[in-house]
């Protein structure tokens, strides 16, 4: 396989070289140039014609969110955010993923410690080469009615469980679901593998157009009907029981599969508590995080779906969950809120 050409796009030039030094060393990945700005991004995208783009957001003469969405309706790409994540940074953030952004990641505290996120980034770059991008025009509305609930049992049940598990491109994929799951649906539980400062705004975010409430998951929260947790950045998230009732642990913890939050460490814990109670969802991202854990629920008797490639934007989650069997049903991205309804 060829290299995947990088350009990286930082005003920064203390972490332009280090990125560059870091990187270089890296199997399959070429920096190609480096760029402080958008202006001179711009030429060198044409120029250079890289396969992903690693960009800051705040930046002179342009932001990053103003050159990507720019970049996206004009030359699609793959780009990834890389910058200082603080609280109104993570908003921000937000806004690039949904301008079309497929993967974000924290700068560490200074510019000299870049270089420790060497393996984090690079795998992020790989994930990005192989991501479906497409031109974007505007920002179209949500137009789908939420899914119903058609039986007066299934209202009133409290002890079902919902985890879904998703990575690169799934904050979108995410939106789509939740959105259209109906009010009085049984707990869900999420775990997107993201940084911290980033799921409280995507929780806040998701909260405002959702039937459901959404909250970033505490240490101890109740699983309730009609409420998603999602799992905080930086923070493994487990299914826990105390009679009949289900609340959430988080902590922290050794990284599994790379990853924390991981989505095996929730599907784990929902296989050992929640067993056939529970239904499991696996979404669009790459490695294999969430395929072990969804075989674990399918054992237990637990019901589980996986997102069909065409509709992934990288089809490697669910893609190894089905190859070990643990996907009962694949489902493409608009059917997956009524393939769960219809499960439970």
């Amino acid at each position: 396989m060829k290299d995947i050409k990088v350009l990286i796009v930082d005003d920064s030039a203390i972490v332009r070289k280090i990125f560059t030094e870091e990187l270089s060393g890296e199997r399959g990945i070429q920096i190609v140039g480096t760029a402080p700005d958008p202006y001179v991004a711009r030429d060198k995208i044409v120029r250079l014609k890289p396969d992903v783009v690693t960009l800051d957001i705040e930046m002179p003469r342009m932001d990053g969110i103003t050159f990507l969405k720019k970049l996206m309706k004009y030359y699609p790409l793959p780009v990834i955010i890389v910058s200082s994540l603080t609280r109104n940074g993570g908003k921000l953030a937000l806004e690039a993923i949904e301008s079309g952004a497929v993967e974000v990641l924290s700068k560490p505290g200074t510019e000299y410690s870049v270089g420790d996120m060497k393996q984090q980034l690079a795998d992020k770059i790989r994930a990005a080469a192989r991501a479906r991008v497409s031109q974007r025009e505007k920002e179209t509305p949500l137009e789908e009615a939420p899914v119903e609930l058609t039986t007066r049992a299934l209202k009133e049940t409290t002890n079902k469980v919902i985890a879904i598990g998703a990575s690169t491109g799934g904050t979108e994929a995410l939106k789509k679901v939740l959105t259209r799951l109906p009010a009085t649906i049984p707990g869900v539980l999420v775990v997107q593998h993201m940084p911290p400062n980033f799921t409280t705004a995507f929780a806040e975010r998701l909260n405002n157009i959702c039937n459901i409430t959404v909250k970033e998951a505490e240490d101890g929260d109740s699983v309730l009907p009609g409420r998603a947790l999602i799992a905080p950045g930086n923070y493994h998230m487990l299914l826990r029981r105390s009679g009949a009732r289900y609340y959430v642990s988080v902590k922290t913890g050794p990284m599994v599969c790379h990853q924390r939050p991981s989505v095996n460490v929730l599907f784990n814990s929902s296989a050992q508590y929640a067993g056939a109670n529970a239904i499991g969802v696996i979404m669009t991202g790459m490695g294999s995080d969430g395929a072990q854990g969804m075989l674990e629920m399918r054992q237990a008797g637990a019901r589980t779906i996986g997102q069909d490639e065409a509709s992934c934007v990288v089809y490697g989650m669910p893609k190894e969950a089905a190859k070990i069997g643990a996907v009962e049903k694949v489902a493409p991205l608009d059917r997956i809120a009524q393939e769960v309804v219809n499960l439970l």
